[in-house]
């Protein structure tokens, strides 16, 4: 006699399928706009020059036609003034896309997953563009900081939750 048991239903149950990890492919990158105008070559300055850089970052996702595929723009305006003066010495603003195919992120995790991570993979892109037309623009390369996009997305919701508050707390004219 065996030692085995018969008994069908006493085997254990297959494993549960094991969630998929996300996927995601840079299908291509692009410069969509691209401006940049030295104001200092335009108009001169006067005396001493001690440039201060503001940088705004801006983000925009949306849907292709394609299923699973995604258009991501990470939007830049870098603006240079005189610290003495105020006076300005370079503007530059940057629209630059990348389409992705993201597969097995969850639709609760889509739209944190698209403007941050999306943007991360595209930032040393934007980097080198920005370093490269303020050095061909005449100027020293402009090596930009990183990017918190963890942070970025935070304001923006936060920002996002104050705007319907006010909505809400205006009465209807």
């Amino acid at each position: 006699m065996s030692d085995q048991p018969t008994d069908t239903a006493a085997t254990p149950e297959a494993p549960a399928e094991q969630p998929q990890a996300p996927k995601m492919q840079v299908l291509g990158q692009f410069i969509r706009d691209l401006s940049f105008e030295n104001i200092v070559a335009q108009k001169g300055v006067n005396g001493e020059v001690s440039p201060d850089v503001q940088v705004q970052v801006n983000l925009d996702a949306k849907k292709r036609t394609v299923e699973n595929q995604y258009e991501v723009i990470t939007k830049f305006k870098v603006e240079s003034r005189n610290k003495s003066d105020s006076a300005p010495l370079f503007l530059m603003e940057l629209e630059y896309g990348g389409i992705f195919q993201i597969e097995n992120v969850p639709d609760d995790q889509l739209h944190p997953f698209l403007l941050i991570e999306c943007p991360r993979m595209l930032f040393p892109f934007v980097r080198r563009i920005v370093s490269d037309v303020t050095r061909d623009g005449g100027f020293p390369p402009l090596n930009l900081d990183n990017v918190d996009f963890v942070a970025l997305y935070r304001q923006e919701l936060v920002r996002r939750a104050q705007a319907e508050q006010a909505a809400k707390a205006t009465p209807d004219a």
